[in-house]
């Protein structure tokens, strides 16, 4: 299992929507608005890294109102 944090910087007034659409994706455990230089910060979960890729590009990156997104992959020491 691969675990990630992507942060989502959004367009003004999308962050809730964003969020509330990003949650519902299979595989996303948690998206929630926060302040700062980011609006969503999404925890995800697949099977691989490349199934996490495909989620990040072929799902999380098409939600209207998103401009950019910082995959962060979970590592264990």
């Amino acid at each position: 299992m691969v675990a990630a944090f992507i942060l989502i910087q959004t367009e003004v007034g999308k962050a809730a929507q964003v969020a509330q659409e990003v949650a519902a994706i299979p595989g996303v455990v948690s998206a929630d608005g926060v302040t700062g230089p980011y609006d969503v910060v999404v925890r995800a979960e697949a099977s691989s890294m490349d199934e996490l890729a495909k989620m990040v590009v072929g799902r999380i990156q098409l939600t209207e109102g998103i401009t950019r997104t910082l995959t962060c992959p979970v590592v264990r020491f």
